[in-house]
């Protein structure tokens, strides 16, 4: 009986910190590396458009992974096709002189980044939404990336 409290307790805890996401997804390639052509999308309800809320894109990477630096482009689309954002993002995974691989590595040589595409969003209206990443490297393969993902999360108000 002991045992199963404990389970319940761990759980209100860890659903109850994440309570301003309202979605998060990834995209995984099999194969280790992302293709160019190959253009993940993530559709998400926006329910309240009074409210602010950050946008993350979530990269899963490789040691193996060859450069310091991942370019990609996003197209952030309303529920009829229209580009409502457009950006061309440039994050360092590694450190740019010692190599030393930044992010958070639960895995030994893999390690998760979560980049911010936009801060205090505010959608025009309420509805669904799509995200579309591409990878713009000057090289049709990425490799050492194994997933590609998004994060919607409430902005949480300045203390």
């Amino acid at each position: 009986m002991r045992f199963f409290w404990i389970v319940i307790i761990i759980t209100i805890l860890a659903t109850g910190c994440e309570d301003n996401r309202i979605y998060e997804q990834y995209t995984d390639f099999e194969e280790g590396y992302w293709l160019v052509n190959n253009k993940p999308e993530f559709e998400f309800v926006i329910d309240d458009s009074n409210v602010k809320y950050n946008l993350y894109g979530n990269v899963r990477n490789a040691v193996s992974y060859p450069w310091s630096r991942l370019f990609m482009t996003y197209y952030l689309q309303d529920s009829i096709g229209n580009v409502v954002h457009k950006s061309l993002t440039n994050d360092y995974l590694f450190e740019a002189k010692s190599g030393k691989p930044l992010g958070n590595s639960g895995l030994g040589d893999i390690y998760d980044h979560r980049l911010l595409l936009l801060k205090n969003y505010q959608f025009q209206k309420p509805g669904k939404y799509k995200i579309k990443f591409e990878q713009f490297m000057r090289t049709d393969t990425l490799q050492g990336i194994l997933a590609v993902g998004l994060r919607v999360e409430k902005s949480m108000p300045a203390e």
